[in-house]
């Protein structure tokens, strides 16, 4: 896969443009216990944290491993963050997380939608994993809405020291989708 540091998705109301230094203090202020409640990562304990997620993910990005945005309302009111990983490999792997006073308007949703899309005009894939906590109701729905079905079921510890209950759905390319 190619570079993706220029990669752009629009959407309707969101603009998901690769993730960048610029977003350091704002990931490193929202990114809460709260937000991640249901999610493997844990918060940063200090900016320093996010700052090497933020390297890491340009690395990735860089490679073509990783489509890791940052999800803006048009023009430009950050939302939060979405990923695709693991994209040269046949199961890429679909993450999000979006603000806490942003929850309720299906942001979510649409990024999701737009990364997926991009997915199937972009790679060759066979499946769509998207890992969700089992009481992550907006987040299975997302799984959902875009066709996923789950696959497997597991418990995993995430970095917060929490049991998880995971369900992970598979979202199948367009063509294979009945």
């Amino acid at each position: 896969m190619k570079n993706l540091l220029k990669e752009i998705i629009c959407t309707s109301r969101l603009k998901l443009k690769p993730i960048s230094l610029v977003y350091k203090d704002i990931i490193f202020a929202e990114f809460t216990p709260e937000i991640t409640t249901y999610m493997y990562p844990r918060p940063a304990k200090h900016i320093s944290e996010t700052i090497e997620f933020i390297d890491r993910s340009i690395t990735e990005l860089k490679s073509g491993q990783t489509l890791q945005t940052v999800i803006l309302k048009k023009p430009s009111e950050f939302l939060g963050c979405a990923g695709l990983h693991n994209i040269e490999t046949k199961t890429p792997e679909l993450g999000i997380w979006i603000k806490k006073s942003a929850h309720g308007h299906k942001y979510g949703q649409e990024a999701m939608q737009g990364l997926k899309d991009w997915a199937d005009k972009n790679l060759d894939y066979k499946y769509i994993l998207y890992p969700a906590e089992k009481d992550n109701i907006p987040s299975r729905k997302v799984a959902e809405l875009l066709g996923g079905k789950v696959g497997r079921r597991y418990q995993q510890k995430n970095l917060s020291g929490c049991r998880q209950n995971m369900f992970e759905y598979r979202i199948y390319p367009k063509k294979h989708n009945k």
